[in-house]
Protein backbone atom coordinates (compact mmCIF):
# COMPACT_ATOMS: atom_id res chain seq x y z
CA UNK A 1 0.00 0.00 0.00
CA UNK A 2 2.54 2.19 1.14
CA UNK A 3 4.80 1.53 -2.33
CA UNK A 4 1.87 2.33 -4.28
CA UNK A 5 0.95 5.46 -2.50
CA UNK A 6 4.54 6.44 -3.52
CA UNK A 7 4.15 5.49 -6.61
CA UNK A 8 1.46 7.47 -7.13
CA UNK A 9 3.47 10.40 -5.60
CA UNK A 10 6.11 10.74 -7.34
CA UNK A 11 4.12 10.11 -10.63
CA UNK A 12 1.68 13.08 -9.75
CA UNK A 13 5.23 15.05 -8.84
CA UNK A 14 6.55 13.96 -12.27
CA UNK A 15 3.53 15.61 -14.10
CA UNK A 16 3.34 18.29 -11.47
CA UNK A 17 7.26 19.30 -12.70
CA UNK A 18 6.56 19.52 -16.27
CA UNK A 19 3.61 21.10 -16.41
CA UNK A 20 5.45 24.17 -14.02
CA UNK A 21 8.33 23.79 -17.15
CA UNK A 22 5.92 23.86 -19.75
CA UNK A 23 4.53 26.72 -18.19
CA UNK A 24 7.98 28.83 -18.00
CA UNK A 25 9.29 28.18 -20.99
CA UNK A 26 5.94 28.75 -23.11
CA UNK A 27 5.61 32.34 -21.00
CA UNK A 28 8.77 33.35 -19.05
CA UNK A 29 11.98 32.05 -20.50
CA UNK A 30 14.14 34.61 -22.11
CA UNK A 31 16.15 32.39 -24.19
CA UNK A 32 12.95 32.11 -26.21
CA UNK A 33 12.22 35.54 -26.01
CA UNK A 34 9.25 35.97 -23.41
CA UNK A 35 10.59 38.54 -21.75
CA UNK A 36 9.33 41.68 -23.85
CA UNK A 37 5.89 42.18 -25.86
CA UNK A 38 7.29 43.57 -29.46
CA UNK A 39 5.54 46.40 -30.98
CA UNK A 40 4.09 44.40 -33.92
CA UNK A 41 2.68 41.18 -32.52
CA UNK A 42 2.66 38.46 -34.94
CA UNK A 43 0.02 35.32 -35.03
CA UNK A 44 -0.84 32.81 -37.65
CA UNK A 45 -4.47 31.17 -38.05
CA UNK A 46 -3.84 29.72 -41.67
CA UNK A 47 -2.80 26.05 -41.16
CA UNK A 48 0.25 24.72 -42.26
CA UNK A 49 1.65 28.35 -43.04
CA UNK A 50 4.46 28.28 -40.70
CA UNK A 51 5.25 24.67 -40.79
CA UNK A 52 5.61 24.95 -44.82
CA UNK A 53 7.65 28.14 -44.24
CA UNK A 54 10.13 26.47 -42.05
CA UNK A 55 10.87 23.89 -44.40
CA UNK A 56 10.59 26.20 -47.39
CA UNK A 57 13.64 28.80 -46.00
CA UNK A 58 15.29 25.91 -44.01
CA UNK A 59 18.63 27.17 -45.54
CA UNK A 60 17.96 30.33 -44.85
CA UNK A 61 16.54 30.39 -40.82
CA UNK A 62 19.29 27.47 -39.91
CA UNK A 63 19.04 23.77 -38.22
CA UNK A 64 18.68 25.23 -35.09
CA UNK A 65 15.79 26.90 -35.91
CA UNK A 66 13.75 24.59 -37.26
CA UNK A 67 13.95 21.89 -35.35
CA UNK A 68 13.26 24.38 -32.39
CA UNK A 69 10.15 25.03 -33.57
CA UNK A 70 9.13 21.86 -35.38
CA UNK A 71 10.11 19.31 -33.54
CA UNK A 72 10.42 21.25 -30.30
CA UNK A 73 6.58 22.07 -29.86
CA UNK A 74 6.21 18.04 -30.95
CA UNK A 75 8.56 17.17 -28.00
CA UNK A 76 7.39 19.70 -25.49
CA UNK A 77 3.61 17.97 -25.33
CA UNK A 78 5.00 14.30 -25.65
CA UNK A 79 5.69 14.15 -21.66
CA UNK A 80 1.98 15.31 -21.40
CA UNK A 81 0.55 12.38 -23.85
CA UNK A 82 2.74 10.26 -21.28
CA UNK A 83 2.07 11.34 -17.95
CA UNK A 84 -1.62 12.02 -18.05
CA UNK A 85 -2.85 8.13 -18.27
CA UNK A 86 0.05 7.25 -16.07
CA UNK A 87 -1.26 9.67 -13.49
CA UNK A 88 -4.90 8.26 -13.94
CA UNK A 89 -3.91 4.87 -13.32
CA UNK A 90 -4.35 3.72 -17.41
CA UNK A 91 -7.71 5.28 -17.46
CA UNK A 92 -6.82 7.48 -20.02
CA UNK A 93 -7.17 6.39 -23.22
CA UNK A 94 -6.37 7.60 -27.37
CA UNK A 95 -9.40 10.00 -27.70
CA UNK A 96 -8.87 11.93 -24.18
CA UNK A 97 -5.35 12.53 -24.32
CA UNK A 98 -5.72 13.75 -28.09
CA UNK A 99 -9.01 16.15 -26.50
CA UNK A 100 -6.58 16.90 -23.71
CA UNK A 101 -3.38 17.85 -25.66
CA UNK A 102 -5.42 19.90 -28.42
CA UNK A 103 -6.86 22.21 -25.13
CA UNK A 104 -3.88 22.22 -23.59
CA UNK A 105 -2.27 23.75 -26.48
CA UNK A 106 -5.26 25.94 -27.36
CA UNK A 107 -5.46 27.51 -23.44
CA UNK A 108 -1.65 28.42 -24.47
CA UNK A 109 -2.05 29.70 -27.73
CA UNK A 110 -5.33 31.73 -26.80
CA UNK A 111 -3.05 33.29 -23.71
CA UNK A 112 -0.30 33.84 -26.02
CA UNK A 113 -2.88 35.66 -28.41
CA UNK A 114 -4.68 37.60 -25.44
CA UNK A 115 -1.13 38.26 -23.74
CA UNK A 116 1.10 38.66 -27.02
CA UNK A 117 3.93 36.42 -24.92
CA UNK A 118 5.35 34.11 -27.35
CA UNK A 119 3.65 34.22 -30.89
CA UNK A 120 0.01 32.43 -30.86
CA UNK A 121 0.16 30.45 -34.24
CA UNK A 122 -2.31 27.41 -35.38
CA UNK A 123 0.53 25.17 -36.48
CA UNK A 124 1.81 24.85 -33.16
CA UNK A 125 -1.42 23.83 -31.52
CA UNK A 126 -1.24 20.63 -34.58
CA UNK A 127 2.34 20.16 -33.44
CA UNK A 128 1.55 20.01 -29.89
CA UNK A 129 -1.08 18.19 -30.34
CA UNK A 130 0.79 15.44 -32.42
CA UNK A 131 3.11 15.67 -29.27
CA UNK A 132 0.61 14.95 -27.15
CA UNK A 133 -0.32 11.58 -29.43
CA UNK A 134 3.05 10.56 -30.46
CA UNK A 135 3.55 10.76 -26.31
CA UNK A 136 0.61 8.60 -25.46
CA UNK A 137 2.36 6.05 -28.10
CA UNK A 138 5.57 6.17 -26.32
CA UNK A 139 3.36 5.04 -22.80
CA UNK A 140 1.46 2.29 -24.83
CA UNK A 141 4.47 1.10 -25.70
CA UNK A 142 6.07 1.42 -22.15
CA UNK A 143 3.06 -0.24 -20.79
CA UNK A 144 3.28 -3.05 -22.92
CA UNK A 145 7.19 -3.50 -22.05
CA UNK A 146 6.28 -3.50 -18.37
CA UNK A 147 3.76 -6.15 -18.77
CA UNK A 148 6.11 -8.11 -21.18
CA UNK A 149 8.46 -8.18 -18.15
CA UNK A 150 5.78 -8.83 -15.80
CA UNK A 151 5.17 -12.33 -17.84
CA UNK A 152 8.76 -13.22 -17.66
CA UNK A 153 9.20 -13.04 -13.71
CA UNK A 154 6.16 -15.54 -13.51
Amino acid sequence: MKNKRLRSLLKWSAFILYIAALVYFVFFAEMFGRVHVPDNYRYNLVPFKEIKRFLIYYDQLGSTAVLLNLLGNVVAFMPFGFFLPLVTAHRTKFFKVFLSSFALSLAIELIQLVSKVGSCDVDDLLLNTLGGILGYWCFCVYKKFRVMCRNRKK
